[in-house]
This record gives structure tokens, C-alpha cells and sequence, in this order.
């Protein structure tokens, strides 16, 4: 049937319908019902995604692979797949177009495609307010199916029979390698993860729902950096909402803003973990249960931020493209203060007055991490009435982004040192690195299945 000939049949000029079959114009509904009536099929059938044959197949993946900018930027004149072109042609042109491909996108996972990546991701989050009510949903069945009683902690033997729950055991490993968290034999369907000299039985939990959650949420190997990152935090999120059960905290939760006294030190010890992922399951909830806005960073001595995100307006410093991760944060911030503070290792609680209005903040020295990081969750001075530490005396005022205020010396101190002082830093060749090759950066698959074959005897 010719273009004429059908468009004879739906009423259509055959232009149109040329547009509309090279991908350049969108088809109402109307115009889909019409079409399939005609062509004897179902709209759902000619909107199937597959192709119809092979053939079809490679027509496809050769239309959609000169219409890449990669594959642009080659210059070459564009070929029409006339019928004179045999399968074996095509197949080879699109096999060796998704190898450049692949190959260019293992090598672009420089600083520049990470911070890219970050910022996407960190700006999906912060339009959902941080929750993700999806992965919720996959943790609370996961939870009701292995009968939690709905308070209190996640227990070992839980975390045991969630595992077993997916099809997988656990096995505490002395010899996993030093570099990976954990190694999953996916034949035998064993996870393992360092003994507990190793790490922390509050990371190990950790760890290996993390793992279990790649899974459970149907992770396959990611295609670019951006998938690896999503996919961490999309894992990260399933551990965190395992550890701390949604219908358990966000009563909890609730109870505490009614009396004026939340905490996260509350969250922490109930739910048993760590004061960092109580932090992030607190900025989880609240907004989205409680209609709490916040800010959440965790950041090192030189105030350098590794992870943040915020919902309440607060002025993280940004690159001119917008990344917040390697910005520091300003001197008089409680995430720098805390470690000056009288409460270095209990909580830092004071308020910070800034050009986006007034702040409180919560910080805390994570004493059991090496690199001498902070977490600081903040909240806007209106919601600060709801938390414990509100009566905080301590009071601080940041102008940042103006350099006045943190990033130049005082006109005192320049005075008494300009041209008379010296300061060698550490090497950073990290700056100049880009990242490890492959999708899955930092992972050394021989050291991978070497372990894995001395585990299976092979």
C-alpha cells in the first residue's frame, strides 16, 4: 500500500504521512485509531516498541544511530538502507557504531560528565522533596513480607529473612577484597560482605541491603555514569527505607513535632543506625509526612561538601554550573562551626542568619569516620520552633556569595600579612584524574571473579 493509497483510506495527505513515518510529526490519537483500522491491526500493536522483523529491526537502529551527534560528528554523507543493502551490512554498520559508542562513553566519565550527572540527579530529588514513594512501596512489601511488627528495630535475623525473602544468603567474608563492599555470586545467589572486625555492624547493615537492594529494584548493568549514580542512590534509598520503615518513623515522627521535640539522635537510637542515615531518612519524610522544609550536607573539616540537597531555600555555594559537591561552605555555617564547638561530639544546634532569610541547624561530628566529616541538617527559622535545641543562644551571620564574608581575609589580617606569608597544600591529583574506566567506576573485575572462583572452588 502506497502513502497515496492510505492516506486516501484515513482521510490524510500523503506528506503528512510522510512526516509522520520519519519520526518528524506526532500522530493524534484519532489518527493512530484510523490508522491501525485501516492496516487491519490494534493501536496498541502499531505502538508496540519492537520492531515488526528483523529487518525493521536494523532500518531502525540505523536511522537512530546517524541522527547522533557521535555519529554526526563523523561527517559522513547520510545512507538511506535501500533494499540492495544486504542485513549483514547493516548489522555490521550498528554493531560497530554501539561499540564507539560504548567506547566513548567509558572514557567520558571525566569530573566534568560526574558533576553533570550530580546536578541532574540532585535536582530530580529536590523536586520530589527527596522521597521517593516507589521504592517506599518495594521496601513496605518487602518489610510486611517477612511479618515486621511495625515498631521498633530491623533485627539481624530480619534483615536475614528479607534476604532469604529475594532468593539470597549472606556470608560474611574475610577475604573480600579490600576495595569493594561486597561481591554477589549471582549462580549460587550468595551475597558477601566484610567480617565484622572489618566494618561496623550498624555499615555492614548497610552494605548489604544496599547490595540487595540493586535486585530488588531490578538494576541491570548501567550504560553511563548518570545510570550507575541513579541507580546508587535509588539502592541507597531502598536501605534507608528498610532500616527505618516508613509506617514506623513517620508517626514517630509526627508524635515528636506535636510535642515540639524532634531529633534525629531519636531516630538513630530507636531504629538503630547510624546518626548520618538517620539524618537522610529524617529529611526523607518530613517534608513530604509533616510539611517540614529542609536542608541536609554532609561536608569535612575544610568545609568542603561531599553530599547535599535542600528544599527550603537555603544558599548552598555553587559553581557557575550549578555543582554544590567540592564548594565550600561558609565559615560561620554549623557544618564549619561544629568543628570549634563546645558540643563537637554531641549537637551543634544554632541559627544562621542569611540573605535567604534565617535558618536552624543542626550538626554533628561523625567521630567514628576517619575523614573527620560533619552532618548538618537545617530547617527554616519558622519550623524550628518543632526541634530539640531551639533554645540554642548561638546565633551566626553568613553574606555569602560575598566574598567579604568568608573567602577574603579581614583588611587587618592583609595588612599584617600580604607578601610576608607562604602556604603549601596537599597534593590533589585527584584534580587531574578523571574517573576509572568503565560504568562502574572503581570496580577491578579480575580481583572480582578471582574471589569468586576461590569461593565456588573453580
Amino acid at each position: 500500500m502506497t502513502l497515496d493509497q492510505l492516506g486516501a483510506i484515513i482521510g490524510r495527505p500523503a506528506p503528512f504521512l510522510s512526516l509522520m513515518e520519519n519520526g518528524k510529526r506526532e500522530p493524534r490519537l484519532s489518527t493512530i485509531n484510523h490508522l491501525a483500522a485501516a492496516l487491519g491491526t490494534t493501536p496498541t500493536e502499531l505502538l508496540a516498541p519492537d520492531a515488526p522483523n528483523e529487518r525493521s529491526r536494523l532500518e531502525l537502529a540505523l536511522a537512530r544511530a546517524q541522527s547522533d551527534p557521535l555519529y554526526e560528528a563523523l561527517g559522513l554523507p547520510h545512507l538511506k538502507p535501500g533494499r540492495r543493502i544486504p542485513d549483514l551490512v547493516l548489522e555490521h554498520l550498528t554493531t560497530v557504531f554501539d561499540a564507539l559508542k560504548s567506547r566513548t562513553t567509558v572514557t567520558a566519565a571525566t569530573p566534568e560528565a560526574a558533576r553533570r550527572a550530580n546536578n541532574e540527579l540532585r535536582s530530580k530529588l529536590e523536586a520530589v522533596d527527596n522521597y521517593l514513594g516507589d521504592i517506599e512501596k518495594v521496601a513496605g512489601d518487602a518489610l510486611a513480607a517477612i511479618d515486621y511488627p511495625g515498631t521498633g528495630a530491623v533485627s539481624q535475623g530480619m534483615l536475614t529473612a528479607l534476604a532469604a525473602h529475594f532468593g539470597f544468603t549472606v556470608q560474611a567474608d574475610a577475604g573480600l577484597p579490600s576495595s569493594l563492599q561486597s561481591v554477589t555470586d549471582l549462580a549460587n545467589r550468595v551475597i558477601y560482605t566484610p567480617q565484622r572486625d572489618a566494618m561496623r555492624t550498624r555499615e555492614a547493615r548497610i552494605v548489604m541491603l544496599r547490595t540487595l537492594g540493586h535486585f530488588v529494584l531490578g538494576h541491570g548493568e548501567p550504560s553511563d555514569y548518570a545510570e550507575f549514580l541513579s541507580q546508587r542512590v535509588a539502592a541507597n534509598y531502598f536501605a534507608r527505607a528498610v532500616l527505618v520503615p516508613e509506617s514506623a518513623a513517620v508517626p514517630t515522627l509526627g508524635a515528636a513535632k506535636k510535642d515540639r521535640d524532634l531529633s534525629i539522635e531519636d531516630l538513630k537510637e530507636i531504629f538503630y543506625v547510624s546518626y548520618s542515615l538517620a539524618a537522610q531518612r529524617f529529611a526523607n519524610l518530613i517534608t513530604h509526612h509533616h510539611d517540614i522544609r529542609t536542608h541536609y550536607l554532609r561536608s569535612d573539616e575544610e568545609g568542603i561538601i561531599w553530599r547535599g540537597w535542600s528544599n527550603d531555600s537555603f544558599p548552598f555555594p555553587a559553581a557557575p554550573d550549578g555543582t554544590i559537591i567540592g564548594q565550600r561552605i561558609c565559615r560561620h555555617a554549623a557544618a564549619r562551626q561544629v568543628f570549634t564547638s563546645e558540643q563537637k561530639y554531641d549537637i551543634h544546634a544554632q541559627f544562621l542568619d542569611t540573605p535567604h532569610g534565617t535558618f536552624f541547624e543542626l550538626a554533628h561530628l561523625l567521630a567514628d569516620d576517619p575523614r573527620s566529616h560533619a552532618v548538618t541538617l537545617g530547617t527554616t527559622f519558622e519550623s524550628s520552633r518543632f526541634f530539640r535545641g531551639r533554645d540554642t543562644d548561638i546565633r551566626a551571620t553568613s553574606t555569602c556569595p560575598a566574598l567579604e564574608c568568608c573567602q577574603r581575609p579581614t583588611a587587618e589580617a592583609a595588612a599584617r600579612w600580604e607578601g610576608r606569608a607562604y602556604a603549601s597544600v596537599h597534593e590533589q591529583p585527584q584534580l587531574l584524574a578523571v574517573l576509572p574506566a568503565g560504568t562502574v567506576p572503581g570496580i577491578d573485575l579480575p580481583t572480582v571473579y578471582e574471589f569468586l572462583d576461590d569461593r565456588t572452588g573453580r
